[in-house]
């Protein structure tokens, strides 16, 4: 895929459904009793993978164009596999189906491309261990795959290290099946759409400053789940807005959950002009969002911030690339176990095409306001790594070449066609 600088771009567009949401539904529709109906679901690789995983188990799923119907057959109803279960690229699908399997009463190996065999899965290795879970890295390097044999579980009490949505979730529903209260505690609040949904599907769950809560056994019930727009994937038309001069975009039905919208708050930060219309809230808030073209100006994005916008760094560096002054990123070393080491991939390319960017070992320093010139990009198997860059070359001078430019089917299966019908 070869990309140009674009003069401006216009129009309106709405982006896939939240990848977040979208696997939850699937999830917990499969262990509820009835029939869950999800439209705006995301059919990308990702989301396809956890639907595969689950029809696989004896949860019939039909999906169509119109909607995805999962036909659950309870939180006790799932079947052992007649093979390994392959997660694909999806460390969401990886994580909190190891807090599901680790109460079935069966053996599981849980596996996934080589992108996910390389990524740390001792963060719920350990927690799930604590319950009496039956979890271990088959090759003893703490990645998958996973041999997991379900065990009676127990409830705990436990102080994450990380503030991971994939690892509070992963205990949360293994704690579904446990002996008594399971609680999970961030050093700073997550996405919480597990605690969300599951009280939508009839969970008791609570949530105390940073503190989730399960009760065990519920009696979970088919839902009715319309999937907002996915802020990740509107995250690279907020950028394009703000960056390509006379720009003008409506993105609709954008979901600006607060534990997510944290592109939002440091693109307002750095002076770009994004206006929310249109605002509703039904369990998840949404909002249609106006981005015009803004002059950007640096800024420090650390702390409580960084898990709200985790997924969105690698735009954001884009943003602070051609902003004027000085932008600081702190306390993201979780960047380095992404679908790949985003912090030494971004300082990479983005050297290369002309911005001057220092990693360090939690974040990076960027030195905005230098010309960016067009490049070889090679995304490392990363959808958003692929998608950031293909924002940056719209302000490059020259041709951009961004190779693997397919891997944004993951998360964004029309992201080019979207682009294009932009383009003035």
């Amino acid at each position: 895929m070869t990309l140009s600088k674009a003069t401006r771009l216009r129009g309106e567009i709405t982006v896939p459904g939240d990848k977040s949401i979208s696997h939850r539904a699937v999830m917990f529709g499969a262990l509820a009793d009835g029939t869950t109906e999800v439209t705006n679901f995301l059919q990308g690789a990702d989301c396809l993978s956890t639907i595969d995983c689950f029809r696989r188990m004896g949860i019939d799923i039909e999906n169509t164009p119109e909607r995805i119907l999962i036909h659950g057959r309870g939180l006790h109803g799932l079947k052992a596999p007649s093979s390994a279960l392959d997660a694909g690229n999806s460390g969401t699908t990886t994580r909190l189906l190891s807090g599901i399997l680790s109460a079935q009463p069966f053996v599981t190996t849980l596996t996934g491309d080589a992108s996910i065999q390389k990524r740390p899965m001792r963060r719920i290795i350990e927690p799930l261990s604590l319950m009496g879970a039956d979890i271990a890295s088959v090759n003893g390097n703490d990645c998958a795959p996973l041999r997991i044999a379900g065990a009676p579980l127990h409830g705990i009490s436990y102080r994450s290290r990380i503030a991971s949505a994939q690892v509070k979730s992963a205990i949360l529903l293994a704690g579904l099946y446990a002996d008594g209260v399971t609680s999970v505690t961030e050093p700073a609040l997550s996405r919480n759409h597990t605690e969300i949904m599951l009280r939508y599907f009839g969970a008791d769950v609570t949530s105390e400053g940073t503190t989730a809560s399960v009760l065990p056994e519920p009696t979970l019930t088919g839902q009715k789940i319309s999937v907002p727009g996915d802020i990740s994937s509107a995250a690279y038309f907020i950028a394009a807005g703000l960056l390509v001069p006379d720009s003008e975009i409506l993105i609709r039905n954008v979901g600006i959950n607060p534990t997510r919208s944290g592109i939002l708050t440091v693109a307002q930060a750095m002076g770009g002009d994004i206006t929310y219309l249109n605002v509703r809230d039904e369990g998840e808030p949404t909002a249609d969002l106006l981005v015009k073209y803004s002059q950007l100006h640096g800024t420090v994005i650390e702390g409580d911030l960084i898990p709200t916008l985790i997924d969105e760094l690698p735009i954001i560096n884009i943003m602070a690339a051609c902003a004027e002054g000085t932008t600081v990123v702190r306390n993201a070393e979780e960047l380095r176990a992404k679908e790949s080491n985003r912090i030494d991939v971004m300082v990479e390319h983005l050297s290369a095409m002309g911005c001057r960017i220092t990693g360090t070992d939690d974040g990076m320093v960027i030195e905005g306001g230098s010309p960016l010139h067009g490049t070889v990009i090679d995304p490392h198997m990363d959808h958003r790594i692929a998608m950031s860059f293909a924002v940056a070359s719209l302000v490059a001078e020259g041709e951009t070449k961004i190779t693997d430019n397919d891997i944004v089917a993951v998360s964004y299966p029309h992201f080019y066609d979207d682009l294009q019908k932009l383009t003035c």
